[in-house]
């Protein structure tokens, strides 16, 4: 049995994450914070050796691993070295499209571990890991442990313990653990990202996230079943990071302020128990996950967050993306808005006479406010490319160019660990709400109390 939470000294609560049985009195569920191992240090600010040319082996080759080997061909100073699955014909397609680009790479499959190997592969720098959920953690940390880097698709871990493992294992190998969060890439997030920055919203003090996503289409094409098996064996939000983690961002999490309380909801399940039935032909009394969940979380500064999930109505696909201050408003669904407050708004914004509290701006005011405050990362240039080479309009290519970028550089990664484990902590720490009765739980400090050294969230880029 995992234990994970404790007791508080006035018995507040007793959790058994092992069994699912709880017991309550009063207050909030309190989560442990276990000390720093000796002779560790945490990975803030950490930047690692440059890497001139970044040796990149990808494990898993799906849907979103297959594409991650087609991009990389594209980001300068990257080369594709290794790629790994358990599927050999999804090797030798991924072999093939590299041969076809004049690229030799070493393929390794036939056997579920044979990820293994990629990891001890001496030309691989960079493991970049698109498997199913369950394998993310394992194969991280045996990359971290010989040697290298390590990129997770998310969500990157889907437990406390493996947020922790995590954590632990990159500060003691002093090796990189990046969340791959392509979102926190969107052309409209870096953009609002940028204002609110600039102090165009005042001061950011609500934020709301989702990932709706119907996908009655899709499920079969995942390997086995496993994410549709994944929501009925799981009870919580467990996919928040595309909604969660740009809205981090624009709230320094961890960089002056950090996640405090959480409080979590769901509705029963209603489509996912006829999804495994139409599948099985069996009627499903233990679809674990509800068709909705939403998770609301306070922070250290007194700022809230809203975050949802739902991946079973026949909802039109949102991210909700919304930015809330107290001079301004930005949203990206169902239509792309951005509102400052008349009196607040910068020199040289067009119609300023007209301004209206209640109104949006046009799109020519917008486009002024990108020109006048632009996102660092969207040189014309890098945008060009993103948009040809694509991946989801440009934004997977844009989170693959930054993150060679830094390592080339020897520069900090725009995610560090320990935004992967706040963000991916959602779905365990929601699973515990809604299993006690929706009760407020603390959301556990993976920074050990240096939450505050760093002010703000920040790009790194090399000197000219």
């Amino acid at each position: 049995m995992k234990k994970v939470l404790y007791a508080t000294i006035a018995a507040l609560c007793i959790v058994c994450t092992g069994c699912g049985n709880t017991s309550q009195s009063s207050g909030i569920i309190k989560t442990d914070v276990p000390e720093r191992p000796a002779g560790q240090e945490d990975m803030l600010g950490f930047a690692a050796d440059p890497i001139e040319e970044v040796g990149v082996g990808v494990v898993g080759l799906g849907m979103r691993g297959g594409d991650a080997v087609q991009r990389m061909t594209f980001v300068p100073g990257a080369k594709v070295t290794a790629v790994c699955d358990v599927v050999p014909e999804r090797v030798e397609a991924s072999l093939g499209y590299l041969s076809g680009k004049g690229i030799t790479a070493d393929g390794y499959t036939g056997y579920e571990e044979a990820y293994k190997e990629l990891c001890e592969d001496p030309d691989v720098d960079l493991v970049y890991i698109c498997t199913d959920w369950k394998h993310h953690v394992p194969v991280a940390l045996y990359a971290m442990e010989h040697g290298k880097h390590v990129a997770i698709e998310v969500p990157s871990a889907t437990t406390l313990q493996e947020c922790w493992d995590l954590v632990n294992t990159s500060e003691r190998t002093r090796k990189h653990c990046m969340v791959l969060e392509n979102c926190c890439y969107d052309f409209f997030e870096l953009s609002t990202l940028a204002f609110a920055q600039a102090g165009l919203f005042g001061d950011v003090i609500h934020a709301e996230g989702s990932y709706h996503h119907n996908l009655d289409e899709f499920w079969d094409a995942y390997w086995n079943n496993w994410r549709l098996d994944f929501n009925r064996l799981n009870r919580g939000d467990v996919y928040p990071t595309h909604g969660f983690g740009p809205v981090c961002q624009v709230l320094n999490i961890h960089r002056g302020d950090r996640l405090k309380t959480l409080v979590a909801m769901d509705t029963d399940s209603f489509n996912g128990k006829k999804h495994v039935e139409k599948r099985t032909g069996k009627p499903c009394e233990d679809f674990a996950n509800g068709d909705e969940t939403m998770t609301m979380i306070r922070t250290e500064l007194g700022k809230s967050i809203l975050i949802e999930h739902d991946v079973m109505t026949p909802r039109p696909y949102d991210r909700m993306y919304q930015i809330v201050g107290t001079d301004g408003y930005a949203g990206k669904y169902p239509v792309e808005q951005v509102l400052i407050r008349p009196d607040t708004a910068p020199e040289g914004t067009p119609d300023y006479d007209n301004l209206n509290a209640h109104v949006p701006l046009s799109r020519a005011q917008v486009a002024v406010l990108r020109e006048k405050y632009p996102s660092p990362i969207l040189t014309p240039e890098l945008v060009q490319l993103a948009k040809e080479v694509g991946g989801h309009g440009g934004m997977d290519f844009i989170m693959d160019y930054r993150l060679i970028y830094c390592l080339n550089h020897g520069l900090p990664l725009d995610m560090d660990v320990y935004d992967l484990a706040e963000w991916c902590s959602i779905v365990e720490l929601s699973r515990i709400s809604m299993d006690n009765g929706c009760a407020p739980v603390e959301v556990p400090d993976f920074t050990r109390g240096n939450w505050n050294r760093i002010k703000g969230f920040s790009y790194a880029f090399a000197e000219e």
